[in-house]
């Protein structure tokens, strides 16, 4: 099936890269690929700030706002071959995206910015740093672009769910930093260690995807989301989603496979609260 093999490069394309706002580094590291370093000590005001950053990804306005807006989204076909079709599929569905999370956040009472999207066909540097080995796709806090990079195979048999799902996951790590819930994440990691790291990095990875997850569902049976793609999707990230990355800082298969059917049954931002579920949801 043509979708497999777009599907394994979608999968080895959820990667972040952002600066770390909770130091003072003057290059921004890959969070996904970050070592760990001994734990940090804090002053008593910085822990308060921390419970406050840790409230913002908990307890965040956005998951009191109900279920996703859903704007009709239409972004047309998606042909094989064509650089300027696959341009004009991720510009509609972007715009899209912009539309559902701008009214999420009016609904919160929150500010809202868009991201930029860069299509690209060959790796770049982002003000983040280099382009991750195996990526088609991260998005940089440093510039708030979320770069997707569109390959000869992709071009060849494109999968349109596949894509769509795609920089949907990667709108959601732009909807945790405009929203907060990164402050909380990055402040964490200052006084974590390696496991504890892992987890937090797991956490923001699977709440992107239930947020991905949770934008797909409002084009539930349409022409581009149907339910036997959709299940083939989920199906196919129980199997092999954790294939590929070094070490669990993205979760196991059947994790991921989990919080894609939370999000997509219920439709709503706080249904992916990954941030104040047991450990063990985030394995």
């Amino acid at each position: 099936m043509a979708a497999t093999l777009v599907l394994a490069l979608a999968s080895a394309a959820l990667v972040l890269v952002l600066t770390d706002v909770a130091t003072t580094a003057a290059t921004p590291v890959n969070g996904a690929q970050r070592m760990a370093s001994p734990p940090a000590k804090v002053s008593e005001a910085q822990a308060g700030a921390g419970l406050v950053a840790k409230t913002l990804a908990t307890a965040n306005p956005l998951y009191k706002t109900g279920r996703l807006t859903d704007v009709n989204c239409s972004p047309g076909s998606l042909p094989a071959g064509s650089m300027v079709a696959y341009r004009r599929f991720l510009t509609r569905v972007t715009a899209c995206l912009n539309k559902a999370w701008a009214a999420q956040f009016r609904k919160a009472g929150m500010p809202f910015s868009k991201p930029r999207l860069r299509i690209i066909t060959r790796k770049v540097r982002t003000p983040c740093g280099t382009w991750n080995t195996g990526a088609d796709g991260v998005y940089c806090s440093t510039d708030r672009t979320m770069y997707l990079m569109i390959s000869k195979e992709q071009l060849r048999n494109p999968f349109p769910l596949g894509i769509t799902r795609l920089i949907a996951h990667e709108y959601g790590h732009h909807v945790q930093q405009v929203s907060g819930i990164w402050s909380y994440y990055w402040t964490a990691r200052m006084t974590a260690g390696k496991a504890k790291r892992l987890q937090l990095s797991r956490s923001s990875e699977l709440q992107a995807e239930c947020l991905s997850s949770v934008f797909m569902s409002t084009m539930k049976d349409s022409p581009l989301v149907t339910a036997a793609d959709w299940t083939y999707t989920v199906n196919w990230f129980k199997k092999n989603g954790a294939k590929g990355w070094p070490q669990n800082d993205h979760g196991k298969g059947p994790t991921q496979a989990a919080w894609m059917t939370r999000g997509f049954n219920r439709g709503t931002p706080g249904s992916c609260n990954t941030w104040a579920t047991h450990p063990r949801n985030v394995t």
